[in-house]
């Protein structure tokens, strides 16, 4: 599952200058009551706050039935926390993220804001995954044109994924996350791949309804599908279509502007 739980953080909520506000406790109860709800086994998520803020989200989660014995968080260097974090029932064996990516538009010289988490998860003995965590830069205004700064971020991202294919043509690849764009953009082009065909597929999640968003923006009253899960062709034979899924549950207008998707896999190479 991957979820964006929009601001699990301290930000600064009163406007006083202070980094000092959690989220309400409201919005909490209802992003754990929701993970706890679906049970996922593996959880991906986006704008975790800082090591702290972590680990007392994993202690409220098993309180609440849904404890995770392997986790990782990737923090940025932003002056705002908005981290990529996993939490996993089965063991996290390797880790190599992203962390170091640069590209440049005209002269300015930008950082891949929060990196991209890469992990191996050994589900049983016979049947190993890599996960790739994304959060793209989002839509808010820069000098820099916040569209092309994602677009080269996707590129970046892109470049990770062939690289790993390259290395291992037979592998199981997962890339989940919040793109913070549609489908049909120049950024998730990128993503895809684009050179000799692309090297991720869509599953492209709906609900009980047949609907796909994933995001509700209330400024704009506008619905979006930013939150996507990608395989290789390798991990493609494992998908379990019906059980895959974006959830519908009356919890994720309290908890997030976003809601999870499910990916559902059969645990065996096919």
């Amino acid at each position: 599952m991957t979820y964006n739980v929009h601001q699990y953080a301290l930000r600064d909520r009163d406007k006083d200058g202070q980094a000092d506000d959690p989220k309400s406790p409201e919005e909490c109860d209802a992003v754990i009551q929701l993970i706890a709800n679906c049970r996922p086994d593996v959880l991906a998520l986006q704008e975790m706050g800082d090591e702290i803020t972590f680990f007392k989200f994993r202690k409220v989660l098993t309180r609440a039935g849904a404890g995770y014995p392997y986790a990782e968080l990737l923090r940025n260097d932003r002056k705002v926390e908005s981290n990529l974090a996993l939490l996993s029932r089965f063991p996290i064996v390797s880790v190599q993220n992203w962390t170091n990516e640069w590209y440049s538009i005209g002269p300015a010289k930008i950082p891949v804001a929060r990196g991209f988490m890469d992990v191996d998860i050994q589900v049983n003995s016979s049947y190993r995954f890599r996960l790739i965590n994304v959060h793209l830069k989002s839509k808010v205004y820069s000098p820099l044109g916040q569209t092309e700064m994602r677009r080269n971020e996707a590129r970046l991202l892109n470049k990770a994924v062939r690289s790993i294919l390259d290395e291992n043509p037979d592998i199981n690849l997962l890339v989940v996350g919040d793109m913070n764009d549609s489908y049909a953009s120049a950024p998730l082009r990128e993503v895809r791949g684009r050179r000799g065909g692309e090297q991720l597929i869509d599953l492209r999640p709906v609900d009980e309804t047949g609907s796909a968003w994933t995001c509700f923006q209330a400024t704009t009253d506008r619905y979006s599908r930013f939150d996507y899960l990608f395989v290789n062709g390798g991990m493609k034979s494992e998908v379990v279509p019906g059980q895959t899924r974006a959830v519908l549950d009356p919890l994720t207008w309290k908890a997030s502007d976003h809601r999870p998707v499910i990916g559902v896999f059969h645990a065996l190479e096919k």
